[in-house]
């Protein structure tokens, strides 16, 4: 599936149209159509991630930090492109550029293993098993869970983590994010009156910005916790919004200019949460025989909810709501602080046998608003079993005497 991927935006992009627009739009859908084709944007990709058991939930941020540099990168070079393509003639070379990165990515493809996840489900177990041992050292997989697994509750509480894997996805498309990141140049232009150019070199810095930002999480994501992260964030955004909004009220071009540097702002308080988390909270939070389906359900509600900001912003700025549209992201940035406390346990220094009791206390909120985010204390079946061995031994002890 990667490899056609690749195809498929091979194609898109060697098909250059008369008109800029609908070469933009074909290139798009292509690249579009090949995200959703190879499946390579779960987080984090099953393929990327396979950990054994007592494995850190913490050691799936490596892949996950890797894809938050790399998107901003593509951002980058996008504006770049913007500013120097300027021409109608220029647009098709500029664009079919990306065909050097789908490249690179068949020709990753065709060398690297099956996914063991994939082999296995499709009656190849022994070749999954020697992909995994060339990989872990192991010599068997656990059996993939069927689909109604997904829907169970009690102690495990599937159900509930699969919905807050979809949750933090939905959450970060609606902070508002991509109307910056894919819409900055129409979002200058249009809601602060702004020029083309200027328009166009601001998207560009504000691209830089959303890249540097995604290094912050490498220093805080697990020395402080995701749930500070997410709600701090979340307060951040909402209040760039919220000023951003006062200021171009006004209509005057000084307001214009510091709504702007609140918008960059916005793309740092994004990268110390709602950028990185997102990504990785999904694998932490789900079981293991549930962990690739939670990660695949949650990254189809992520794009889809990408699809739906993109697809709505430009309307609303355009033709009907104008600056106005910074009210309603901040006020969904605001919403998602309480969710977060209430809802989202905490993952932080667990692992992976203490993600499966974290929801034993039960309740509406799973025990998180009780316990302040942090339901699991210690390893749960580490103890056990160090109780276990500490009482055989007591009773040996005993009978020695």
């Amino acid at each position: 599936m990667i490899m056609s991927g690749a195809i498929t935006m091979l194609i898109g992009t060697v098909r250059p149209q008369a008109r800029q627009d609908v070469f933009l739009t074909g290139i798009t859908g292509s690249t579009t159509q090949a995200q959703l084709a190879t499946a390579s944007t779960p987080p984090p990709s099953p393929y990327t991630n396979p950990r054994p058991a007592g494995a850190h939930p913490g050691h799936a941020r490596l892949p996950e930090q890797h894809r938050d540099h790399r998107r901003p990168g593509h951002r980058v070079l996008a504006r770049l492109c913007d500013v120097l393509c300027r021409r109608p003639s220029a647009v098709a070379p500029a664009i079919g550029f990306q065909a050097v990165f789908a490249a690179c990515l068949l020709l990753q493809g065709m060398v690297l293993p099956d996914s063991p996840r994939w082999l296995i489900a499709h009656g190849r177990g022994d070749e999954g098993a020697r992909v995994i041992a060339m990989l872990e050292g192991k010599e068997s997989v656990e059996d993939e869970g069927l689909y109604r697994e997904l829907l169970e509750g009690g102690p495990i509480g599937n159900f509930r983590r699969i919905c807050l894997c979809i949750g933090i996805n939905v959450m970060q498309q609606f902070t508002g994010s991509n109307m910056i990141n894919y819409l900055a140049p129409v979002v200058y232009q249009n809601t602060m009156g702004l020029s083309r150019n200027l328009s166009l070199i601001l998207g560009g810095c504000t691209s830089i910005t959303y890249m540097f930002a995604s290094f912050i999480p490498l220093w805080t994501v697990d020395r402080f916790g995701r749930r500070p992260l997410l709600m701090i964030s979340a307060t951040g955004l909402s209040i760039c919004f919220i000023i951003a909004s006062i200021l171009l009220s006004t209509g005057s071009k000084p307001a214009a200019y510091s709504a702007t540097a609140m918008v960059f702002i916005f793309q740092i308080f994004l990268g110390i949460g709602y950028l990185p988390i997102p990504w990785l909270y999904p694998a932490e939070i789900s079981t293991t025989r549930i962990r690739a389906r939670g990660s695949a359900i949650s990254s189809f509600f992520n794009w889809m909810c990408v699809f739906a900001v993109v697809e709505m912003t430009p309307p609303a700025i355009w033709q009907n709501i104008n600056w106005r549209v910074f009210i309603i992201f901040a006020v969904f940035n605001a919403c998602w602080v309480p969710l977060v406390y209430f809802f989202f346990p905490e993952t932080r220094g667990l692992e992976l046998e203490a993600i499966d009791h974290i929801f034993e206390k039960g309740g509406i909120t799973g025990g998180v608003w009780e316990s302040r985010g942090q339901t699991v204390v210690g390893n749960p079946v580490a103890e056990a079993v160090e109780a276990e061995m500490r009482d055989f031994k007591e009773d040996k002890g005993k009978e020695d005497v």
